[in-house]
């Protein structure tokens, strides 16, 4: 897949949108889902330690016909 041409669902075989999926944090606030590398770890103040792991931006396509979701990660972040 590349970053001009949308995946397309492996069950319907149609063009998937891009989209993204919000995670909640300090307050409810919003911010972008990113993947962490590793295990889960808790952290007692900041509720996961991510500190010193590679983070990557997510993108989620939706297939409009059956609802498939399919995840990338694909941009570092820190």
């Amino acid at each position: 897949m590349s970053a001009t041409s949308p995946p397309s669902c492996p069950h319907c075989r149609t063009t998937m949108d891009p989209g993204f999926v919000v995670d909640r944090g300090h307050g409810n606030s919003m911010s972008e889902q990113k993947w962490v590398e590793g295990a889960v770890e808790k952290s007692f103040w900041l509720g996961l330690k991510t500190k010193g792991r590679d983070a990557f931006a997510v993108t989620t396509y939706r297939c409009d016909r059956c609802g498939y979701l399919e995840s990338y990660a694909h941009t570092r972040t820190k």
